[in-house]
């Protein structure tokens, strides 16, 4: 029993040198004379993660979150299984990732919003442009949003509508407080109407991603909310079918052939509709 124990004891010593060693030669390997790293490790390690994020979003998007495996996403990101439970010990903490990644770009935009010099109805409409542009351009900005608990367990839907309510009654107050033209006579109305129309483009988008088109978005802009908001003195935004529908006095036809008032009065009738989980 002793011979044993001292054997053991020896053995696990050895091995503990030949771990420390062979760490000891990869950093060996890894750095110059001056012990500088070659490569930038930590900046390999986020590079890692965000293929990692990015390969879950387009797997998320392509076949939803229950049928996409740990081992595909590794391999879209060309990593290893290794690598990828290095950076997510499990795929919850992965979907999490994806859907704190949208989030950041939204939290982005909303703290634009809150700065821009524009009055409230030109500042949500650009606002909607650099968001809906920005889903449509951005794999896991446009997975994130869609995730929904159904399908993604541990997922809490954030309610958009009502964050994006507040956002733009504050703006709309701090206007009024610095005697810029007002979006409409009630700033709360004109809050919960800018809200619905911004969700109801998001949920349109998704059946149909021309409705997320720049010049879409400003020519329901000019048509649902008065010239006097501020949206048509500031045409930084503004697309070429806004100035057609002034000038020739037709309404610009939007994506299933809908006039652009009939497509605002209707997002902002229909208010938020849930996307569909997938």
């Amino acid at each position: 029993m002793m011979l044993w124990n001292h054997t053991s004891h020896w053995s696990i010593q050895l091995s503990n040198r030949m771990v420390g060693f062979v760490c000891r030669l990869r950093c060996a390997h890894s750095r110059t004379r001056d012990r500088t790293d070659t490569v930038p490790t930590q900046h390999r390690a986020i590079q890692s993660r965000q293929a990692l994020i990015r390969s879950a979003a387009e797997a998320f998007s392509e076949k939803g979150v229950p049928a996409s495996g740990m081992v595909d996403i590794s391999r879209r990101a060309r990593l290893s299984k290794g690598a990828l439970y290095f950076h997510f010990a499990s795929k919850e903490d992965l979907t999490l990732a994806v859907r704190d990644e949208a989030l950041g770009a939204v939290r982005d935009l909303e703290h634009e919003l809150t700065r821009a010099p524009h009055p409230a109805a030109a500042a949500v409409r650009d606002f909607a442009i650099g968001l809906l542009g920005r889903v449509d351009a951005d794999i896991v900005v446009r997975a994130g949003l869609q995730l929904r608990p159904e399908t993604a367990p541990g997922i809490a839907e954030p309610d958009l509508q009502q964050r994006w309510y507040a956002l733009f009654l504050e703006k709309a107050r701090a206007d009024r407080a610095d005697g810029k033209p007002p979006a409409g006579d009630d700033p709360q109305r004109s809050a919960q109407l800018l809200a619905a129309v911004v969700v109801g483009l998001l949920h349109l988008g998704q059946e149909d991603r021309t409705w997320w088109d720049k010049d879409v978005v400003t020519d329901i802009w000019e048509q649902l909310l008065p010239a006097d908001a501020g949206t048509a003195a500031d045409d930084t935004c503004a697309g070429p079918g806004a100035e057609n529908a002034t000038a020739t006095g037709h309404e610009t036809v939007t994506p299933a052939g809908r006039t652009a008032v009939a497509a605002a009065e209707e997002i902002a009738a229909a208010g938020p509709v849930p996307a569909q989980a997938r």
